[in-house]
């Protein structure tokens, strides 16, 4: 199990891409998780080459995956990545049955037409999807209705934050959730906080990915204080884990 760092949580649009991957470098994460297309993705691979991080795969908004589909394909091509990941979709997706279904079928679609390209879809949560549907939440059946071409990319930080067992959801999902987003939060504020001092069960995550046979483990804060401690720190703390996990 590799990790890897979402860079949204170290990304300063004033900063190239190539500059950032470069400090990914130099610490203990084995790749790092992209927050959208890059502008220069040919620059991009270039640092990438030269050092010793993989792109784990690709965050690129739902309405862009539609209105830019053969960019993010020739992005991809490009960065040698598999994964592209669709970060977020709005309340309106999962406040009924039928909502969640025409979502599903919406992801299942896209899905296809990735997979058309070589490319994976995964979806990745937030807290909106957790919605109680009449005894099942809106994310269970999210997972029933999309079809295989629909992975998730699991946030444990959110899911713990409302209320739901990570660990269970990884155990449902089975091979469908080739990345987990590891991210600890105060589950008062809803606010992401370094690994170790917030709420979250973030060791037995980890370990719940390992046996799930998850492939990355993707480290998150959405506003650390030091981007560069962040860096620093959580590609220590996720290597340890994971270690203590079994590797």
């Amino acid at each position: 199990m590799k990790t890897a760092i979402q860079l949204f949580t170290i990304q300063d649009r004033n900063t190239p891409l190539p500059q950032i991957i470069d400090a990914v470098d130099g610490t203990a994460f084995d790749g790092v998780e992209l927050a959208t297309i890059p502008d220069n993705p040919k620059a991009a691979r270039e640092a990438i080459e030269s050092s010793d991080v993989s792109v784990a795969g690709m965050h690129v908004r739902s309405d862009t995956l539609e209105s830019e589909l053969g960019s993010v394909v020739a992005a991809c091509e490009t960065l040698d990545c598999d994964t592209v990941v669709i970060p977020y979709l709005n309340d309106s997706h999962f406040e009924s049955e039928a909502s969640v279904r025409e979502t599903a079928t919406y992801l299942s679609n896209r899905g296809e037409r990735l997979a058309d390209h070589g490319l994976r879809l995964l979806y990745h949560n937030h807290g909106n999807e957790f919605a109680d549907l009449g005894g099942k939440t809106a994310f269970d059946r999210l997972i029933e209705e999309t079809n295989r071409h629909v992975g998730y990319e699991l946030d444990i930080g959110w899911a713990s934050s409302e209320g739901i067992d990570p660990l269970a959801i990884l155990e449902r999902l089975e091979d469908r959730c080739p990345m987990v987003h590891v991210r600890d939060m105060n589950h008062d504020t809803h606010a992401s906080v370094e690994l170790g001092d917030g709420d979250v069960d973030v060791f037995e995550s980890v370990q719940a990915a390992r046996n799930a046979g998850c492939e990355w483990v993707v480290y998150e804060h959405d506003h650390p204080d030091s981007a560069a401690d962040s860096l620093e720190v959580g590609g220590r703390t996720l290597l340890d884990m994971i270690e203590r996990a079994g590797g």
